[in-house]
């Protein structure tokens, strides 16, 4: 299980990161589409990591809401 960020883009659509895996970047059309994106890249992601005897790094982001 891996927390994402998505941000609407300039250009329009959603792009989406994944925070604990750094260059992990992926975006769609709707919000759907950038979820369903975002799934294959973090796949792929771990996948490389795996084949390359790498460390799978840990999700430790934490969630603060901060209402202004």
């Amino acid at each position: 299980m891996r927390q994402v960020i998505i941000q609407p883009d300039e250009m329009g659509g959603y792009v989406v990161e994944c925070p604990s895996l750094p260059g992990c970047v992926s975006q769609g059309e709707t919000i759907d589409e950038a979820i369903e994106n975002i799934k294959k890249a973090i796949t792929l992601y771990l996948e490389v990591l795996q084949e390359d005897g790498q460390p799978i790094p840990e999700d430790h982001l934490d969630r603060i809401m901060a209402v202004v």
